[in-house]
């Protein structure tokens, strides 16, 4: 297996390629801005004699999914998302996908629905989907058990940085159960939204439990006195950077 991570161009999140003996699925693929930019990037990355033959999406939100729809023809590849979500990509939905955000019409996209522990053979390894609600009501990360390695989307943006749950569809406590889901994985390998690959047990371990932690002690206190404290992020951004995480 090969798994490699192509960082997102300004906005965009990291699109991770997985490949393995002559195929191949792409993990998100960032906004329709930089389309071509991406396609040429994979090309330029996918092991010769292989082909894409699915693009998996962690989430609804543009920046993971709006080349989705024009990579989906580049490539022959079909598209996969959570249920819940099929109809927004095939209505190019621009307020629920925070396309809006980025001043950016969303591409209408047919895309597949799955869900929680639907499965995908690529090559000799498979590839399940888990589900992730918080960031938003579809987020899903996918998981390779053979090599315990999740790719996690905006559920964990960076190893620094939290995700969102302001956004629509996104909830607070349905977040922190999410990445306490994760923590019980027992990962080797974390590849995250937009940030560099996380390694390491011990490690992924603690950055998980940063997480769930400032998120149960968010769920605790007042909301609004904790963003009073936060750099207000910028509309096209869809992680909090908080300087403080007690």
């Amino acid at each position: 297996m090969r798994v490699i991570r192509l960082p997102g161009i300004h906005h965009d999140s990291n699109s991770v390629l997985i490949c393995d003996s002559g195929e191949a699925v792409l993990i998100d693929c960032g906004t329709s801005w930089y389309q071509l930019l991406v396609e040429e990037r994979i090309r330029g990355q996918l092991p010769k004699n292989t082909e894409i033959s699915s693009l998996l999406l962690t989430s609804r939100r543009f920046n993971h999914c709006g080349a989705s729809s024009y990579l989906s023809s580049a490539f022959n590849a079909e598209v996969f998302i959570h249920k819940s979500a099929v109809n927004c990509l095939s209505g190019g939905d621009h307020f629920s996908t925070w396309a809006s955000r980025f001043n950016s019409d969303m591409p209408s996209t047919v895309a597949t629905g799955i869900t929680d522990e639907y499965k995908m053979n690529i090559g000799n390894i498979v590839v399940e989907a888990i589900h992730l609600p918080g960031h938003s009501i579809d987020s899903m990360g996918f998981f390779v058990e053979s090599h315990n390695l999740l790719v996690a989307g905006s559920t964990i943006p960076s190893a620094k940085n939290v995700s969102r749950w302001d956004l629509p569809t996104g909830c607070l406590p349905d977040l922190a159960d999410s990445i306490e889901l994760l923590i019980e994985l027992d990962l080797e390998i974390l590849i995250s939204g937009f940030g560099e690959q996380i390694s390491g047990k011990e490690q992924i371990k603690s950055i998980l439990e940063n997480h769930r932690d400032f998120l149960d002690k968010c769920i605790d206190s007042d909301i609004n006195e904790k963003y009073d404290e936060w750099e207000k992020p910028t509309q096209t951004v869809t992680y909090l950077t908080p300087k403080k995480w007690d």
